[in-house]
This record gives structure tokens, C-alpha cells and sequence, in this order.
């Protein structure tokens, strides 16, 4: 290259700055005079165009916190260390540690496990024994596993999100329910076993006017990878509130699936319009039940425990055989797509006081094998299942630990359609980041690995299924700073 050249191409380029340069100044002119004249933004109007950074930084706050300024314990409502542990578990990496517990173990509330003075070899293990849901059921369940996937509607997840939890829940060996959106080709294409969930909106089994569509359910009951169904009455993140699908993500094909129209909100009702009593509940769970011939239970979280009371009396009045086959217990600190703040932080009892509530109260009432017990709500490591199940869940379920095994990286825009992972987007161009075959992997990993990790607590403590978990294993750390057993803590209680 010459010396003219070189000469025309430094000109050339020294033209295109010099635009820039002018363009720039202009915008900051024309910046300026937007923000001093609007009156909606105080910091822009006293402090024009600088105080545009102030948006900017408050976007970005949230990612710097997450990967250079919170420690791994700090982070809500997921922290580093239990995200990471799942993300290693999913993709099969080592799940060890040197040095030594980054784990406050002396803050009130922590769980820990007594080990056995003889701990249990792994020669000595069991193989988990199936349990039976619905046993006045035509079609009851028999699940061997004791850990699934919680309810994720789609619409709320990407196809390609619900496709690798579908196949993966296949590899696993675990369960996956449809959250309150109705059933999706997706669901199916792993071949899975399914849970139904039918929420306050009935999306995937409603008439016109929101009342239950029968003859769709039947069809549903005969679908043999249906396996149960699941009466939404209420969520963790939004009690007293129903689900919050935001126009944007209501495309055509979720629309039809739900029984919607397209683009606009699809927002449920805050419950059953038919279900006004503990009657009127009962009468529902008969009906879907002689509908489908399959195990039929109640989604809930707690708020007030003396409903459970009620609903018990309820129960013995009627005979045994009306009882929910299960009840999933949902966390006040559970997970969703949206919810309102109000109801998210400030409603509901969080799972480490409502389940031994729960559990306590069925016992007592003679009808804790009647009813099986389903954990819900942040339960994502081998302790926290190991604690449900010491606690006397027959079944721990989770939905945000399969999210993070399947590449969610807690970025919390699953309400904007924006999600960097392709988890919860219906961005065609951020799902193809998202691979469900080998995702599909992952989830299988993860799961095989959580239920590892809870046979490693439970061999531990001498005994050699997780299942013979009981309340003497566990304890918990009180303000003093010491630990008492959870058999103290929640005295184990005998049927009336």
C-alpha cells in the first residue's frame, strides 16, 4: 500500500470521527433539552443527560452484585454456593470442597445432621420402595423416586425449556408437572410421567366461561402418561393471587393451549369460583377424580394453620375416601414468573414452619398415610430434601433447581420476555442458546446427583434409605447459638 493511500484512508477515517464526534455532541443537545424540560424524572431533570447513568447502573447493579461484589453466602434468593453446586452436579463436574464450610453454622435456624457413631457402608443400601398415591383411586400412582419437578407452566418457560425437563425427567425417572398452563406437545415429547396441575383459570381444561370443561378432562384422565392431577388453590410467591402470564408471551400457540386470546394478559382468577368451602373443595377433588380414575390432591401455601383443622374435620366427616390423595405444600419463599411485591415478601408461611404444622396435624388426624405429603418451594440441595423428608414429606418437588440445571443463571427477567439463558423467553433467537438434548442430560444429572447427596446425609446418619429419615436425625441451631434435635423441636406426634 502507498503513500497516497495510506493518506486517503487516514483522511477517510479522520472524516468518519470527526461525524461521530458531531453526531455525539447533537445527541447530548438534544438530550439535554428532553430531560431539562420533561417533568416526570427529578434526577434527569436537575442533572440532564449524567443522570441518564443512574438507569444504567441500577440495570446493571444486579449482575456486579451477583459476580464480583456479594460473597457466596450473601446472594438472594439463591446464593453462589447453591447455585453452584447445582451447576456442577448438572453437568456431572466434581462436587467436592477443600478446606473447610463457608456455611454460618451458628445462626439461628441452620440445619444440621447427627451423624451416626456407625455410619451405614454403601453396600448396605436399600433400594427405595415405591409409594402409592391415591389407593381408592381406579388408577393409582406408584412413584419410586422421591424428588420431581415442580409445576412450570409454559408460556411462563421457552419450549425448548419445557422439552429438556421433559426428556430429562424421562432419564431421571422423576415426574414433571405442567404448572397451571395446560398441557403442551412439549410436556410429551420426553415421554415423562405428568403431573396435571389445574389452576384457578382451568387453562387447558375450561369452557368459555372458565368453568371446568369435563368431557376435556376425561380425555386428559386417559392419557396414559398423565399419571395425577393437581387443584392449584394457591402459590408460594403469590398467595391469594393467580397466575400472571404478561401479553408478550401469550403467542398464538399458548393461547390455543390455554383456551385464551392471543396477546393479551392471561392472568388467573385468586381462586376456584366455584370453591367457597372446605365442602365445595372436597365435592371438586371427587369430581376430578371419578372423571379420570387417577390420584387427585391440592396445591397450597399456609397462611392460617386452623384451616387444616377444618379441612381434617371436613375429611372425617365425610369419609376417608373423599380426602385429597396428596397435598403439595408450597413455601412462602417459593418461585414464580411474576408476582406483585406485596405478596411475594410479605404473605404466607415458609415451609420450615408450615410442614411440620402439616404433617403434625395429618398424624394426629389418622391420615397421614391416606394423604401423601409433597414438599415445595426453594428445596434445590440434598439438605434441604434430606430436612423435608426427616420433617415426614413423602415427596420434595422442585422447579428453580431444574431451572439452574438446565443453564438458568438467576438473572430475574423471567417477566420479560428477555431472559439471557433462553429459559424463560419466547425470543427465537435466545432459545437457540439453549440445547434441550443436551440439557436433557443435565437435568438427569442433577437429579441423580441430589438423590446421591441425600443417600450420602442418610448413610451418615445410619440408616440406609433416605425414606428412614426421621426427625431424631436432624437439628436445628437456636438463637443461643446451639443446637436442639428437631424430635424436641417438633415433638413427634401420635394418632389421636
Amino acid at each position: 500500500m502507498n503513500s497516497g493511500t495510506l493518506l486517503i484512508v487516514a483522511q477517510w477515517l479522520l472524516g468518519l470521527f470527526v461525524l461521530l464526534l458531531i453526531i455525539g455532541l447533537i445527541s447530548v443537545v438534544v438530550m439535554y433539552v428532553v430531560d431539562k424540560t420533561q417533568t416526570k424524572h427529578t434526577i434527569r431533570r436537575n442533572f440532564p443527560v449524567v443522570g441518564r447513568f443512574r438507569y444504567i447502573f441500577e440495570n446493571l447493579g444486579e449482575f456486579f452484585r451477583q459476580y464480583f461484589f456479594a460473597m457466596d453466602r450473601e446472594e438472594m434468593p439463591f446464593n453462589r454456593a447453591q447455585r453452584s453446586w447445582v451447576y456442577r452436579a448438572a453437568k456431572n463436574a466434581d462436587r467436592t470442597l477443600a478446606f473447610g464450610s463457608t456455611r454460618d453454622l451458628t445462626k439461628s435456624g441452620t440445619i444440621i445432621f447427627a451423624n451416626a457413631p456407625y455410619p451405614r457402608q454403601t453396600e448396605e443400601k436399600t433400594q427405595p420402595q415405591p409409594v402409592r398415591i391415591g389407593p381408592h383411586c381406579e388408577h393409582p400412582y406408584e412413584p419410586v423416586s422421591y424428588f420431581h419437578i415442580s409445576g412450570m407452566s409454559y408460556g411462563s418457560l421457552s419450549p425448548v425449556a419445557v422439552r429438556a425437563l421433559s426428556k430429562g425427567a424421562k432419564l431421571a425417572g422423576c415426574w414433571m408437572n405442567t404448572g397451571e398452563g395446560g398441557l403442551s406437545p412439549y410436556h410429551l415429547e420426553g415421554e415423562c410421567d405428568i403431573v396435571f396441575q389445574i389452576g384457578t383459570a382451568k387453562y387447558g381444561v375450561r369452557n368459555q366461561d372458565g368453568t371446568l370443561n369435563e368431557l376435556r378432562l376425561k380425555e386428559l384422565g386417559e392419557h396414559k402418561l398423565i399419571k395425577m392431577f393437581e387443584l392449584k388453590l394457591s402459590q408460594g410467591a403469590k398467595p391469594g393471587k393467580g397466575g400472571i402470564l404478561p401479553a408478550l408471551k401469550v403467542n398464538k400457540e399458548i393461547a390455543e393451549i390455554r383456551g385464551i386470546p392471543e396477546g393479551k394478559d392471561s392472568i388467573s382468577p385468586n381462586r376456584h369460583p366455584e370453591i367457597k368451602t372446605d365442602d365445595d373443595l372436597l365435592d371438586m377433588l371427587d369430581k376430578i377424580r371419578g372423571i379420570t380414575g387417577k390420584p387427585t390432591g391440592i396445591k397450597f401455601v399456609m397462611g392460617d394453620p386452623s384451616w387444616i383443622d377444618e379441612l381434617i374435620q371436613a375429611i372425617q366427616r365425610r369419609g376417608i375416601e373423599s380426602a385429597p390423595d396428596f397435598i403439595t405444600l408450597d413455601s412462602a419463599d417459593g418461585g414464580t414468573g411474576a408476582s406483585p411485591q406485596p405478596l411475594m415478601d410479605y404473605v404466607g408461611l415458609k415451609l420450615s414452619e408450615s410442614l411440620p404444622l402439616l404433617v403434625d396435624k395429618l398424624i394426629a388426624a389418622g391420615l397421614k398415610e391416606r394423604i401423601r405429603v409433597i414438599a415445595s418451594g426453594k428445596m434445590i440441595s440434598p439438605a434441604d430434601v434430606a430436612w423435608a423428608i426427616a420433617i415426614g414429606a413423602d415427596f420434595v418437588v422442585s422447579a428453580r433447581g431444574f431451572m439452574f440445571s438446565i443453564g438458568c443463571i438467576q438473572a430475574m427477567q423471567c417477566n420479560k420476555n428477555t431472559c439471557p439463558t433462553g429459559v424463560t423467553t419466547h425470543d427465537k433467537k435466545l432459545q437457540k442458546g439453549l440445547d434441550p438434548e443436551e440439557k436433557s442430560v443435565r437435568v438427569a444429572n442433577y437429579h441423580k446427583y441430589l438423590e446421591y447427596g441425600v443417600n450420602i446425609i442418610a448413610h451418615s446418619c445410619g440408616v440406609s434409605d433416605p425414606r428412614q429419615l426421621n426427625r431424631r436425625h436432624g437439628r436445628i441451631v437456636t438463637h443461643t447459638g446451639d443446637s436442639v434435635s428437631l424430635a424436641e423441636r417438633y415433638p413427634p406426634q401420635a394418632p389421636r
